[in-house]
């Protein structure tokens, strides 16, 4: 089988890489290059004139040094390597990611990187070329699951990124693979180091790829000024506690840096950006029982018949929560809480699981 293999510069891809080509497939080495420069922002995503650059520097995963590091990689394992152009699909995703923090939301851009890049431009690619499949490095699983293919939680819960794969479709699933997902991050690392790969010590990354500073303001302030206007932090009856230097600065479920003093915890509970506004309240109104959804997405293609008993999972990595999902439309759904979850976050996704396979899921668009 020729299997395209997207190759970060990183541990993972490399292993991922290495135990296909063990397997016995064709294996093709691809390094997405997405023309992010050291301060954070690729050269389609230019900030508005006279502002600033960021300070910052270079980001892990794509800089010229992790083509470099993939392309060495690949010579040791004696695979084909290749670096494609996917510099105007990121810079869509970095102004998407700038547009929803300006609205006052809290996106993942894994998420749609996976679905448009790494499972959608890389995967037309590897059509295009005659490939059979596409693997990465993600730590997921691929599951048979009602009648198709599902992504499903890996074996190692704590390096699970089931969650960011949520967007693809039985239809993509079947061209791809995922060769971590049933082993742990130490074992990743003892494999590469035993076939002599010079990553298998290499850190992992921990930050947003393009925002190497680790602070997203200073991209969100550099793309979308507008969004650090100056406006109040009011209580729950419109009452004035403070002000603050831009809703492009807090996320709903906040507490630390709210610059206000009171006699009890406040939290963010709503960004109201047409007034600039920051609603502030105790952890205790917080919590909801139901949300809408939109931008829905199944596994099967297809929203199911009924509403579906699930667990979700509100944010990367949080606990599950026991709940029902009711589709409302082909892209539109509500998730009804078996108790009150929080903190749920507009532009933050919510999937749903039956056992360890992901049913589908969509993002949140109201918490209150």
């Amino acid at each position: 089988m020729k299997i395209f293999v997207a190759m970060s510069g990183g541990v993972d891809s490399a292993v991922a890489a290495l135990l296909l080509k063990r397997e016995g497939h064709d294996v093709v080495g691809i390094h997405l290059r997405t023309g992010v420069r050291s301060e954070g922002a690729p050269a389609s995503a230019e900030a508005p004139a006279g502002v600033p650059a960021a300070r910052g520097t270079r980001p892990r995963c794509c800089g010229a040094d992790e083509a470099d590091d993939a392309r060495q990689v690949a010579g040791i394992l004696g695979i084909p390597f290749y670096v494609q152009d996917a510099e105007g699909a990121f810079a869509r995703v970095i102004d998407a990611f700038a547009d929803a923090y300006a609205r006052g939301e809290t996106p993942n851009p894994c998420i749609a990187c996976n679905s448009e890049i790494k499972f959608g431009a890389l995967l037309d690619r590897a059509r295009a070329l005659g490939a059979d499949a596409v693997a990465t490095g993600h730590y997921a699983r691929r599951v048979a699951h009602r009648g198709g293919w599902a992504v499903a939680r890996a074996r190692d819960l704590a390096k699970d990124q089931s969650y960011v794969l949520y967007g693809l479709r039985a239809n993509e699933l079947e061209r791809a693979r995922f060769p971590l997902g049933d082993l742990r991050k130490p074992e990743v690392r003892r494999i590469a180091a035993e076939a002599g790969l010079p990553v298998a010590e290499k850190p992992d990354s921990q930050e947003i790829c393009f925002v190497p500073s680790g602070d997203y303001r200073d991209l969100v302030r550099r793309m979308r000024p507008d969004a650090f206007a100056k406006g109040d932090i009011v209580d729950t009856l419109g009452r004035t506690l403070g002000a603050h230097e831009g809703v492009g600065s807090f996320t709903v479920g906040q507490r630390k840096g709210l610059g206000v003093a009171a006699t009890e915890p406040l939290y963010v509970l709503r960004i109201d950006t047409a007034a600039r506004r920051v609603v502030v309240g105790p952890r205790a109104e917080l919590g909801v029982e139901e949300c809408p959804l939109d931008a829905v997405t199944w596994a099967s293609g297809t929203p199911p018949d009924a509403p579906v008993a699930v667990h979700v999972c509100v944010r990367y990595r949080s606990a599950p929560v026991p709940a029902t999902v009711v589709p409302t439309g082909g892209t539109t759904a509500r998730v009804r809480f078996a108790r009150k979850a929080w903190p749920l976050t507009p532009g933050q996704a919510a999937v749903f699981y039956e056992g360890d396979a992901v049913l589908g899921g969509g993002t949140i668009r109201s918490c209150s």
